[in-house]
């Protein structure tokens, strides 16, 4: 198995990491988190030229057709540098699923949006009895009038405090944590029974609790089937998680040689 990046790669991977290098040390990163919305938007934009925000996203739809060796070598990049920027929120989660989910009518509304660096997406998973288990949502949601309507709470919403859309999932039908039954719905940030409280995160990024009441929601793919198509972004997004992981300890151990061969003993 030939585990050697090739040109294309090697070249994606340097230009990240000079990126990262050269505007996020701990001062910048600092700055950064001072911004209103916790992170640069001029950063942010650089993304979209570079390409890195449509980089999983088919040719068709605006993106460049990366893989998981892409994303890989970017997550990696930005872990050298703690990005505060959204990502992993709007393009590993958010982007997976509406890529995964979504119609065609709904991936070609969406996703040039992403790449462009227009869309913001957060995830709405997350609930305070659910823990590991992703079949265990209690939110909410049923048909009312031609569409649908959620009500429920979410926690941990990463990025959810400034997100343009939330991906939220809710019950259909069948008990708590039924694995069949869940629903995948594209929700306004700031739609009429929408509630967001945002906070800082140990790291510094942003998240939110969003709590759901009578809310109106577009279903992204079929409602009640989406288990297994959140399961599979799970997967994508823990491997990302994980690149993004070696590119901390890799940063973390240069950091630490630089102190210690200029580090002086006394007594």
């Amino acid at each position: 198995m030939d585990f050697d990046l090739s040109e294309e790669q090697r070249l994606l991977k340097d230009s990240v990491e000079r990126l990262v290098a050269d505007q996020y040390d701990f001062e910048q990163r600092k700055k950064y988190m001072a911004e209103p919305d916790g992170f640069s938007p001029s950063l942010w934009s650089q993304y979209a030229e570079l390409g890195l925000l449509a980089l999983p996203f088919e040719e068709s739809l605006g993106g460049f057709g990366g893989g998981a060796v892409e994303m890989m070598i970017v997550m990696e990049a930005f872990g050298r540098g703690l990005i505060l920027e959204p990502f992993f929120a709007t393009v590993v989660l958010g982007g997976g699923l509406v890529n995964r989910a979504g119609s065609e009518a709904q991936r070609a509304a969406m996703i040039p949006q992403i790449a462009q660096g227009k869309l913001k997406l957060a995830f709405a998973h997350i609930e305070r009895h659910s823990r590991w288990n992703l079949a265990d949502v209690a939110t909410t949601a049923r048909e009312q009038d031609g569409g649908w309507v959620l009500d429920g709470a979410k926690g941990v919403v990463l990025h959810g405090d400034l997100a343009n859309k939330l991906l939220v999932t809710a019950r259909v039908s069948g008990g708590q944590r039924d694995r069949d039954g869940i629903g995948l719905f594209l929700v306004d940030g700031g739609a009429q029974g929408v509630s967001r409280r945002g906070y800082p995160t140990q790291d510094g990024l942003r998240a939110a609790e969003v709590t759901l009441s009578g809310v109106r929601a577009e279903p992204l793919g079929e409602p009640g089937a989406a288990l297994p198509v959140v399961e599979r972004v799970v997967d994508s997004a823990i491997a990302a998680l994980c690149a993004e992981a070696v590119g901390v300890m890799a940063a973390m151990q240069e950091t630490t040689l630089e102190y210690l061969k200029t580090r002086q003993q006394f007594g």
